[in-house]
């Protein structure tokens, strides 16, 4: 396994992030034996980040049905991520990758976001991962305006 664009097939790359509540998460310890959903998304707080959080919490029972487990992924701090995961009720863990680790190793990295040069946060992106800890599904975004095709994600899950 090589150290940057993760592609179906392969295992999710070894790398610590923190949650909500400052508490280190090893991410292949996470994802496995479970159907997990990686979704990065850029900022806490930006318009088309909360729709797409908010979408994924709508749409929870639906995952738990698959026995599918969701973890959203930013650079933002671990504070700024609780802030957002209260403000709308997310129930599901967010993760901060502040030193841009798992977003390097996963090979999206989102230059100059929001105009701010030398600033880089995560592509808007989805993985999906296998029992095995394996990416079965990959999509991701140049643009961070586009939201995800959420039907395209349920039915890959189903596959998974």
């Amino acid at each position: 396994m090589h150290d940057f664009m993760v592609e179906i097939g392969e295992e999710v790359p070894r790398v610590s992030l923190y949650d909500t509540e400052l508490k280190k998460v090893g991410l292949t310890r996470a994802v496995k034996n479970k159907v997990t959903v990686l979704a990065f998304f850029p900022g806490a707080f930006t318009g088309v980040c909360t729709r797409e959080l908010c979408t994924f919490r709508d749409s929870l029972s639906n995952l738990n049905s698959l026995n599918a487990n969701l973890l959203a992924i930013s650079v933002d701090s671990p504070f700024a991520n609780k802030a957002f995961k209260d403000a709308n009720s997310l129930n599901f863990a967010l993760l901060s990758d502040p030193k841009r680790k798992a977003v390097k190793k996963f090979d999206i990295l989102l230059k100059d976001f929001a105009g701010m040069k030398g600033y880089v946060a995560a592509k808007r992106s989805v993985f999906i991962v296998g029992k095995d800890s394996r990416v079965a599904y990959k999509w991701v975004t140049d643009d961070p305006t586009v939201e995800p095709n959420y039907e395209e994600v349920k039915a890959a899950l189903a596959k998974v």
